[in-house]
């Protein structure tokens, strides 16, 4: 009998496990998609003045603008499902706990599927696959270098709580990591005034920052045994770029998922291509 009580009871934690889940809202129930993103990370997202080239409001910061990459990919997403698009601008360490408290829905916003995010919230995608490189200026002697042997003794940094300063800036033997850049901007301008010798990032960053610096060089290792070096799943995680969600949002998650399982690789380069095009950083 004991045996018996014990099994109902399992059963009935399991099924209000699942009820739990359920009942996670979706955030779109009332027609309007509510993404975070930094509002600062070209190409990936930017802040302009107005509504050019499709730019949309940014709900929390009037009179101001979000583009890019990110804005792109949500506006495919809510055409097809026929959601409004409401954009909010959020710190970049704010943006997982933002969406595990519903403060906003989902997170587009250049964000790695890392297994220690995946702990926190639910991923949607990938909608970017990202190759990781190097910045350096090009009069620098660290332009000519074929592998990360070759950055020995170089100054650097990377974007704060992100794969590059955390995982790749610590592979390069003999560097002098410097701390870490409180935003993609403020790495770039490191880099440009010369307080570091080159900066870590992933390509569409670096693309982007040579078509705004033409005094940069993207230093790109990948395919040798002079690259970054993961596993597997370490490898999978740093280049597949996805929306975050809150745990269990298993509707907004299909949804998105939809939408994006429509898409290609070339797809996606191609919208990445444009946000290159346009973003208004200027050297």
């Amino acid at each position: 009998m004991r045996r018996m009580f014990a099994v109902l009871t399992a059963v009935t934690m399991l099924l209000s496990a699942c009820a739990a889940l359920a009942e996670v809202p979706s955030g779109v129930e009332d027609g309007v998609l509510t993404i975070a993103m930094e509002c600062a990370y070209a190409p990936y997202n930017w802040t302009q003045s107005d509504d050019a080239n499709g730019a949309v409001p940014i709900a929390n910061v009037p009179g101001s603008y979000a583009n890019g990459y990110d804005v792109m990919i949500a506006k495919e997403i809510c055409a097809a499902n026929g959601w409004e698009l409401e954009v909010i601008q959020s710190d970049w360490d704010s943006l997982v706990p933002g969406v595990q408290v519903g403060t906003f829905d989902a997170v587009i916003a250049g964000q790695s599927m890392t297994a220690e995010r995946a702990e926190q919230v639910d991923f949607a995608g990938p909608y970017f696959y990202a190759t990781i490189v190097c910045l350096a200026k090009a009069d620098s002697t660290y332009a000519a270098a074929q592998s990360l042997g070759d950055l020995a003794g170089g100054s650097c940094t990377a974007q704060i709580a992100t794969i590059w300063y955390d995982t790749c800036l610590p592979q390069i033997e003999g560097a002098r990591v410097m701390t870490a850049a409180e935003t993609a901007p403020a790495m770039l301008m490191a880099l440009e005034t010369g307080m570091v010798d080159f900066v870590c990032t992933d390509m569409p960053t670096a693309q982007g920052a040579v078509a705004a610096y033409h005094d940069m060089v993207i230093l790109d290792f990948s395919g040798t045994d002079g690259d970054f070096q993961f596993t597997d799943e370490e490898r999978a995680e740093n280049v597949n770029i996805g929306v975050s969600l809150m745990k269990g949002n298993t509707v907004l998650r299909e949804a998105i998922d939809e939408v994006l399982s429509t898409m290609t690789a070339d797809d996606f380069n191609a919208l990445m291509a444009q946000a290159i095009e346009i973003q208004p950083l200027m050297d």
